[in-house]
């Protein structure tokens, strides 16, 4: 059916078709729901790293358009202003999936990604040369390699024997979008047991609504009657909702994939980690996944690389989502408010009033400390690659409009010819250009110019050169295959 079958039509399924669309590699999205419409409540936004992968796709634009900037990183009841960051989105945005959603579609509607709806995956078995996929209908349906974003329950996840270890539920929380009868209090209410509050949405009439349960709660699908005995027991009243729209319950169950890879079989987002929405990190870490292992699996359908690429996959991702699951786990501790929860929190709001750790958390939100391993050298090495502004040949551009279409860039800053990548000419675009820009990472701050960045796909540096183009081969022949003459 596909080279690459990806089981999930949410956001992280979207961004990775996308990601192997434009490197031209055939895919297609099973989805087992008949369309892509959201009632319910789920993420309701992301953070700046993730509007600046939108922006090296040429998206974010239409994102921006359709929801709220403001500072959306907090600690505890501390919001981390990150206004001083050095990034052309120093904010975060407001903007709930079912609105999101419908953006994403656009985007692989227009890369010509297939998405089949109403087509449930049941089970998959691997072999030496591709994933049979099986469907509730009893079809069978055959790809190189099989994707899973299909959420905290993973089917395919399951079926593939790879372990989901963490820690189990201790709290549940209803969210929902009802009418009411009485006019409900503003705001979030924090007690022993957790978060409460009311939202009036943009139709004026309906609420949306959170609470936390008196007692832990999951299974079944919520009821009304639930969702009114939870409100009963924190406000004494109910205040007459009716007429729901969506419920659902979420927990704060936190757990983590052993691997992401096994085989051909692959995981991204909540198929990868669950967590408790605490931070906002969900949504933005299984984009964030989807960019690192497109261009990957792209390369290792094509040919151009060997499969030990893939696993970089789980090595540079698996250590950014435990660290954003143990985030998480710390956020949801200061929800609660009883004496000594209060005390740990007056102490964590007095040091997020301080500009180091304001800066060090905030990064860690935004996704903008992101540092993968790999070895020594410059600061640059493994990190996101600053939005500069560029003069090249072609006149004015800047680094993430080199992006646009996923390419591997090697952005020469030294005098034009100082690299010879000619092996490479066919997979990565070398472009000569001047920076006069200031060098700042969020962070680390100023680091020394350098004369050379290999810029992969996902916008993260593989090799910096300071004036020569030592280990610049061994850097193209990791990340982009051997060069056509050494073949």
């Amino acid at each position: 059916m596909a080279d690459v079958i990806v089981v999930g039509s949410g956001p992280a399924g979207m961004m990775l078709a996308g990601e192997l669309a434009l490197a031209g590699v055939d895919v297609a999205i099973m989805e087992r729901r008949p369309t892509g419409e959201l009632t319910e409540s789920r993420a309701g936004g992301f953070h700046s790293r993730t509007i600046e992968i939108l922006d090296q796709r040429g998206i974010a634009d239409r994102f921006l358009a359709a929801g709220q900037t403001a500072q959306t990183a907090r600690f505890g009841s501390t919001v981390l202003d990150i206004s001083d960051f050095p990034t052309r989105h120093p904010y975060g945005l407001g903007l709930w999936q079912r609105r999101m959603q419908p953006i994403l579609e656009g985007w692989i509607d227009q890369l010509g990604v297939p998405v089949h709806r109403g087509r449930e995956v049941v089970g998959s078995v691997q072999d030496e040369t591709g994933v049979d996929v099986g469907l509730a209908d009893g079809e069978k349906v055959r790809a190189k390699y099989l994707v899973g974003a299909d959420g905290g329950r993973s089917v395919i996840r399951k079926t593939a024997g790879i372990d989901f270890p963490g820690w189990d539920a201790t709290r549940s929380n209803l969210i929902a979008e009802v009418e009411v009868s009485e006019e409900p209090p503003s705001g979030i209410r924090q007690d022993e047991t957790g978060v409460h509050g009311f939202t009036l949405m943009e139709d004026g009439r309906t609420y949306r609504v959170i609470t936390t349960q008196r007692q832990l709660s999951s299974g079944d699908e919520p009821t009304l009657t639930d969702l009114s005995d939870a409100l009963d027991a924190v406000y004494g009243t109910d205040f007459g909702i009716h007429t729901p729209t969506s419920i659902s319950r979420f927990t704060d169950a936190t757990r983590q994939a052993a691997t992401y890879r096994k085989g051909r079989v692959l995981l991204v987002g909540d198929a990868a980690h669950i967590h408790y929405p605490a931070g906002g990190q969900g949504i933005g870490l299984g984009i964030q996944d989807a960019v690192n292992l497109g261009w990957k699996l792209a390369q290792v359908v094509d040919g151009i690389s060997p499969e030990s690429l893939l696993d970089t996959y789980h090595a540079e991702r698996h250590p950014v989502g435990a660290r954003a699951l143990a985030h998480s786990m710390a956020q949801t501790v200061l929800q609660r408010q009883d004496a000594r929860t209060a005390a740990l929190a007056e102490t964590v709001n007095e040091l997020m009033s301080m500009d180091q750790p304001r800066k060090h958390v905030a990064a860690l939100i935004h996704g903008l400390d992101i540092a993968y391993d790999l070895g020594e050298g410059h600061p640059l090495l493994g990190r996101r690659m600053p939005d500069l502004d560029l003069d090249t040949g072609d006149g004015p551009s800047r680094v993430f409009t080199l992006l646009h279409d996923a390419e591997p860039i090697l952005l020469n800053l030294a005098e034009p010819g100082h690299l010879d990548v000619t092996p490479w000419a066919e997979r990565v675009r070398l472009v000569d250009a001047r920076c006069t820009a200031a060098w700042r990472l969020p962070i680390v701050g100023d680091v020394a110019p350098p004369t050379a960045v290999l810029i992969r796909p996902d916008g993260y540096v593989g090799w910096v050169g300071q004036g020569t183009d030592q280990g610049l081969t061994d850097a193209l022949t990791l990340w982009f295959g051997p060069g056509l003459s050494s073949r």
